[in-house]
This record gives structure tokens, C-alpha cells and sequence, in this order.
């Protein structure tokens, strides 16, 4: 295979990152939004929050972007395709990423919150200020898999029109007539971005447990 195929690749891979990261990041910002529903004291609250989780996390990635590609259309909103791509990553990362930090915020010891609630804070400032950031310790590992999960998952974007890595070595397949090398290349991009993420993951794991951030 030449160095321009395999650069064609490397160029689409940047793709698959971006819309990754901005997913991933979207994701758990929703995800903080509804993990919070679902353990609220309000009813309706916690009923639309588990209807969001189990919606995005009972239905597969790729009716849900289908869905949001011809949905959006339909309400006015005629955006890209990476938009849309974008918008159904992060709704189904954010259901996985909520059920992740629930676990998280199931284990944050009681008498933290107890001080916290004496020491005269809200309730939001210490969901922000201790809840939330000893839950997202106790989950990194989780939330790195979810990462991965998704930056494989992001494959399936292809379908909404986005050239991403999987798309351009099915395409340059087609013309070259040189799958084999092709989707091999594809596949050792995947796993050389996969283990930066975990690498990420395993050094940032250990900065939070020895308390350096």
C-alpha cells in the first residue's frame, strides 16, 4: 500500500478523533445533567431520566443517527452531517456516561456529604464540588472504556454521510481494488488511537490518586 493511501487514512482518523472527543465531551456533560435526574428527589425528574438512559442504551447507535439525520430536517434545522453525528454520539454516550458516575456517586462515602451539608453548602455546590469530582475518580476506568467504546462505535457514522477512517477505507477499498491492506491499515490506526486512550486514562487514574490534581 503506498504512503498516500495510508495518508488518505491518517487524514480521515483526524476526523474520527474530533467528532469523538467532541461527542465524548458533549456526552458527559449530558451525562452529569442526567445522572443528576435520576437520583433526584423529584419524581418526574428521576422518570425522565431513566426514560432518556433507557432509550439511548436500549436502542443501537445506528437507529438513533439515522433517526436524528432525518429528524432534524423535519424541525428546520438543516445542519451537516458531521453535526448530526455529533448530536447522536453524545445523547448515547451521555446514557452510558450517567449510569457510569451513578455508580460512582453510589459509592461517595456518606460522611463527606454530611460535612459538606454542615459546612452550610448547597446541595449544587456539593454535587459540583464533592460529589461530582470523587465520582468521576472513582469511575475513570469506566469512562475511559465508554471512550473507546465510542471511538470505535464512531464507525458507524458513515451512515449519515461522514467520511470518517472506516468510510474512506471502504471507499479507497472500492477503487483500488485492495481491501486486505486496506482495512488492516484502518484497523492498526484504531488500535494505535485506542492505546494513546487508555495510556491517557492509566496515567490520569494515577495523577488523581496520588492527589497531584
Amino acid at each position: 500500500m503506498s504512503w498516500k493511501l495510508f495518508w488518505l487514512l491518517v487524514e480521515a482518523a483526524r476526523l474520527t478523533v474530533l467528532l469523538s472527543v467532541i461527542s465524548i465531551t458533549i456526552g458527559f456533560l449530558l451525562s452529569s445533567l442526567v445522572c443528576a435526574a435520576v437520583m433526584s428527589t423529584n419524581r418526574w425528574a428521576r422518570i425522565g431520566g431513566k426514560l432518556f438512559v433507557s432509550f439511548f442504551r436500549g436502542t443501537p447507535l445506528l437507529v438513533q443517527l439515522l433517526l436524528i439525520y432525518y429528524l432534524l430536517p423535519q424541525i428546520g434545522l438543516n445542519v451537516p452531517s458531521e453535526v448530526a453525528a455529533i448530536v447522536g454520539m453524545s445523547l448515547c454516550t451521555a446514557a452510558y456516561q450517567a449510569e457510569i458516575l451513578r455508580g460512582g456517586f453510589s459509592s461517595v462515602p456518606k460522611g463527606l456529604v454530611e460535612a459538606a451539608n454542615m459546612c452550610g453548602f448547597s446541595k449544587f455546590a456539593t454535587f459540583r464540588r464533592i460529589r461530582l469530582p470523587i465520582a468521576v475518580q472513582l469511575t475513570i476506568p469506566a469512562l475511559i472504556s465508554e471512550a473507546i467504546m465510542m471511538l470505535k462505535s464512531s464507525s458507524l457514522v458513515s451512515v449519515v454521510g461522514v467520511v470518517e477512517l472506516s468510510r474512506m477505507a471502504q471507499d479507497l477499498a472500492a477503487s483500488t481494488y485492495r481491501p486486505l491492506e486496506l482495512f488492516a491499515a484502518a484497523g492498526l490506526i484504531y488500535l494505535i488511537i485506542n492505546l494513546v486512550v487508555a495510556g491517557f486514562g492509566l496515567k490520569l487514574e494515577k495523577r488523581m490518586q496520588w492527589g497531584r490534581i
